[in-house]
């Protein structure tokens, strides 16, 4: 049986703003955003290429505060280029860190959720020995 992880919370303060940030800042594509009734709307969101997306909203009866979400890790295929492109669009992003296992490069989003993008390492070298 496949288990696929396709779908999460991202806990936001201002949902509007957080929209915004994800589609123009860092180009996600705006899936859905339904208010089913007052006080509950929800907004999905996918990274492009990406086959998990996230759900933002009010009313969604998450745990976590807004800002305290830490753990989302992105896997792509060039640090640099990255680092470079949310530069220009304006977004705050520590420099690329170099580590053995591979170069991230962390934002975070306007309510404080942080998201580490992650270059894999080139282990083919490796396995040609």
């Amino acid at each position: 049986m496949d288990w696929k992880i396709e779908l999460i919370h991202v806990p936001v303060s201002d949902v509007d703003r957080a929209k915004d940030f994800y589609v123009n800042k860092l180009g996600f594509n705006a899936d859905h955003d339904r208010t089913v009734y007052e006080g509950l709307r929800f907004v999905q969101l996918t990274p492009p290429g990406s086959a998990c997306s996230i759900a933002i909203g009010e009313g969604l009866g998450a745990t976590l505060e807004p800002g305290t979400l830490d753990v989302i890790q992105v896997v792509i295929p060039d640090a640099d280029a990255a680092l470079a492109e949310l530069r220009a669009k304006g977004v705050e992003a520590d420099g690329v860190d170099e580590q053995e296992w591979g170069r991230f490069v962390t934002l975070k989003d306007p309510d404080g959720n942080r998201w580490t993008l992650q270059e894999l390492p080139d282990y083919s070298a490796q396995a040609a020995e």
